[in-house]
């Protein structure tokens, strides 16, 4: 698709209000030719438009061949939607998040798309005309992450926070053990930090027998609620299949999950809010708030289970969980700590 189209031709280029009142001319018992003229209409189409026999484009309607847009004009007012509500909680999202969203709605509607199933994205070029169709978006150039990291726990973006979580709270009052936060830390089958030992005095090497030399990493997601209660949380290990001996001595209720990876991703986290939603059950009456990390809103199947299931998905400002939130502040230290000691 070229970016900036030149017009090569002269067609369609009358006006739709004259091609209308020609319309009614007709209608009235005007001829063809005459309405034609008297209107400066193209001759054919003022008679393929009464006689109906252009089913692409009816009455004044221009319709210069036979492709359509992607998604219908409902759909793209949801995304645009959906893009101003996470800038508004400071968790807007990137050129990339958005054509990845707009991937995930066409295949979740089963709409026919020219988008790119090996990258899993919608094109750079559908996203230069969706921004030209909703000039209400606009593309702005985001700090270095060095700059950000440096300057993002501030009174002014902790204060914006707490005043959208504040407008939050007063739409729907959320009793503590109804508001969750949830995080994952990385865990390694070997200890990060050996615990000292006694050994002879003057030994130039301690040595320690582990599992293995490097150790395989595993992901734990975890989420808590303001009152104290816990989901069970999810293990994720980075392999192809399952084995009932790695499910040993888990906490009850513990979900598992494996990929290449072992690492969070935008369907681990799907499956995540199923298992989740088995332990806090919100309903119209109890709804539950959910605060977690900004790559949570960026599934489209995880946006419509939330609202589905009378959950509200809030994030904290980017670089600033080690203050914020509360497992990365009280909870995944002590954690790691005995985990490395088990």
């Amino acid at each position: 698709m070229v970016k900036k189209y030149q017009r090569k031709t002269q067609r369609q280029l009358w006006d739709e209000d004259k091609m209308q009142q020609a319309i009614e001319e007709v209608c009235r018992g005007l001829a063809y030719k005459t309405a034609a003229k008297n209107f400066g209409d193209p001759l054919m189409s003022l008679k393929r438009r009464c006689q109906g026999t252009n089913k692409l484009a009816v009455n004044k309607v221009k319709k210069l061949g036979i492709k359509t847009g992607v998604f219908t004009k409902e759909q793209e007012e949801e995304l645009v939607a959906h893009i101003l509500t996470m800038e508004g909680r400071m968790s807007g999202l990137t050129t990339k998040d958005e054509r990845s969203i707009a991937y995930q709605l066409a295949e979740k509607n089963n709409i026919v798309h020219p988008f790119s199933k090996v990258t899993c994205l919608a094109g750079k070029d559908w996203l230069i005309g969706f921004r030209k169709r909703h000039l209400q978006i606009s593309l702005r150039s985001p700090e270095s992450t060095s700059a950000a990291r440096a300057r993002a726990f501030n009174r002014p973006a902790v204060t914006k926070f707490f005043m959208l979580s504040t407008s939050v709270y007063d739409k729907i009052q959320f009793q503590a053990h109804r508001i969750y936060n949830v995080d994952e830390t990385s865990l390694s089958t070997v200890p990060g930090k050996n615990c000292k030992i006694l050994a002879q005095r003057g030994s130039k090497q301690v040595g320690r027998v582990v599992s293995t030399e490097r150790g395989t990493s595993i992901t734990a997601v975890i989420c808590m609620s303001a009152s104290g209660s816990y989901v069970p949380p999810m293990i994720i290990f980075a392999r192809k299949r399952m084995k009932e001996e790695l499910k040993d001595g888990a906490p009850p209720g513990t979900a598992f999950y494996c990929n290449e990876s072992g690492w969070m991703k935008l369907e681990v986290f799907s499956v995540w809010f199923d298992h989740s939603l088995a332990f806090v059950k919100p309903s119209q009456e109890d709804p539950a708030l959910l605060d977690g990390h900004l790559s949570h809103t960026k599934n489209l199947s995880v946006i419509e289970k939330t609202r589905n299931n009378f959950v509200t998905i809030l994030c904290l400002p980017p670089h600033t969980t080690h203050k914020l939130q509360p497992l990365d502040v009280s909870f995944m230290y002590p954690l790691n700590h005995y985990h490395n000691k088990a």
